[in-house]
């Protein structure tokens, strides 16, 4: 019999039964269907911002347009205060009954929260009520979307093979884009198309009534997709290990570095997608003068050429790996944002259009890296919950107050005379890309390797053995890689002279087992 030393000094062997093979065919229906459910719950949370000016108009007495508008965008931030409450409900729920079943409920909720936004009466009917079912209606809002992007994210990328995640999580924020400009194209075609009389009176309701059949469309395609590979082994695992679960709390403290590690990447990757692709329209009209439907289709254009290239961003985090790509892109805020806004202020359209493609080509960085790159922060067995959570936290803290602080802030700045008012955005990017920097540099890289505590995954069955190879390869990327080193002494059972003297269970094996 081996000693105890010796089998501590023994490495886990990697076996064909610990490689997942995802057939094509049901790794693009899965994705397919969790982008176009999270396209439909993005429609719904963007047409808000889309129509800040006319809701404050509708919802609020009329008073001074400016404090309107701040009170809005407050409002718009209230369904952020909840974020982290939904999160810390769906996310655990989803690692214990699924990730499938969680999406479906979250997609219920957003379709009713915004469809209640379309049926309340304005301010002039109700009164005092109207801004409170209003604020009711965000708080359901974003109660739902605190269990939709940590629960997607995970989804595609338990299902991605290691070699392509990067690619397949980039469809998630092409689903993300696709439901912005579906919002922002019905918001601009109603402010072309009706005079400002009637959008007050009734045309602002039409995108948030049609939140309800899209919902429904959503839910059946969660309905229709089968639950993620690793999440069926972790189960089947758990129940071969009844007795050696591991608390929740101990494993979520056990991974607070990661966490803290994706709050930052969150701030950066938040606090720059709500400036470019929620705020901006309404910094062109309220601080610039130019007209609504004038910034809402420059914003379009450019969502869609970020649609164009936002998968070559996840190819390209899959071949140099993510740190490199999402480094790139905070360099990118910290030097371009101030040239950026400057091309913004012009006023022209060329000016403006270039500026604001500037600021989308470089938040790309982000939005094709950050859905393979979060989930790969965590642990299996935790990864829904930590996500969900660390991720709205952060969201809710900085990205969501993103509209509200700026514009705040330039209010400030211009009664205090400042000159330098209007540059706000610019220096907020810039902050949030040194932060998202230092993230960046804590960040472990993750790009082909392993999802923590499950084993490879590939697309086709002859990749096995050269994923096995590859193991017992020590000089080879995949031995070196974290995930190996955790690998290979997980779960391995310890044995002295006079019998077992470890289980090998979670509590005395790797958390990420």
């Amino acid at each position: 019999m081996r000693t105890k030393g010796a089998v501590k000094r023994a490495r886990r062997k990697l076996t064909e039964d610990d490689v997942t093979v995802v057939e094509e065919s049901l790794l693009k229906r899965a994705v397919a269907a969790a982008a176009l459910g999270n396209a439909m719950e993005w429609f719904d949370f963007g047409i808000f911002a889309y129509l800040t000016v006319t809701i404050s108009k509708v919802f609020l007495p009329a008073g001074d347009p400016t404090s309107n508008l701040v009170a809005t965008f407050g409002f718009f931030a209230a369904a952020f205060i909840v974020r982290p409450i939904g999160g810390a409900v769906f996310g655990p729920i989803g690692d214990k009954i699924g990730r499938q079943k969680v999406l479906a409920l979250t997609m219920i909720l957003m379709a009713a929260g915004t469809l209640m936004i379309g049926l309340i009466p304005s301010y002039d009917t109700i009164g005092f009520w109207a801004p409170v079912l209003l604020l009711v209606a965000r708080f359901v809002q974003g109660f739902s979307t605190g269990g939709e992007y940590g629960g997607a994210a995970t989804f595609i990328a338990e299902y991605s093979p290691d070699k392509r995640r990067g690619f397949m999580g980039s469809w998630l924020e092409f689903g993300t884009l696709a439901g912005y400009v579906l919002g922002a194209s019905i918001v601009t075609v109603l402010q072309y198309a009706m005079p400002e009389e009637t959008l007050l009176s009734w045309g602002w309701r039409i995108p948030f009534i049609v939140a309800g059949p899209l919902g429904l469309i959503g839910l059946y395609l969660r309905l229709k997709l089968e639950e993620t590979p690793a999440f069926q082994k972790q189960q089947e695992q758990a129940a071969e290990r009844e007795s050696q679960k591991t608390p929740f709390l101990k494993l979520f403290a056990e991974n607070w570095r990661s966490l803290i590690v994706c709050i930052g990447l969150v701030l950066v990757f938040n606090v720059t997608d709500y400036m470019l692709l929620s705020y901006m329209p309404t910094y062109l009209e309220t601080n610039l003068g130019q007209n609504a439907t004038f910034g809402l289709i420059l914003i379009v254009i450019v969502m869609i050429l970020m649609m164009v290239v936002i998968t070559f961003g996840g190819r390209l985090s899959d071949k140099f790996g993510r740190r490199p790509v999402l480094a790139a892109g905070c360099i990118g805020f910290i030097v371009l944002s101030w040239p950026a806004l400057k091309l913004v202020q012009t006023g022209s359209g060329p000016g403006v259009f270039f500026g604001l493609l500037i600021l989308g080509l470089v938040l790309v960085t982000f939005t094709s890296t950050m859905p393979s790159t979060l989930p790969a922060l965590f642990p299996t067995i935790i990864r829904y919950g930590a996500l969900a959570i660390a991720f709205n936290v952060s969201v809710s803290l900085f990205g969501g107050t993103t509209p509200l602080a700026t514009q705040a802030l330039i209010a400030g700045a211009k009664d205090a005379g400042y000159g330098w008012a209007e540059d706000i955005p610019a220096f907020y990017l810039m902050l949030a890309a040194v932060i998202g920097l230092v993230a960046v540099y804590f960040t472990k890289e993750t790009a082909s390797s392993p999802l923590m505590g499950s084993g490879p995954t590939v697309a086709h069955e002859d990749e096995i053995a050269d994923v096995i190879k590859d193991y017992n390869d020590p000089s080879s990327e995949l031995a070196q890689s974290d995930w190996a080193k955790d690998f290979s002494t997980s779960q391995m059972p310890v044995v002295s002279a006079d019998g077992p003297v470890g289980d090998g269970s979670p509590d005395k094996a790797s958390a990420g087992s």
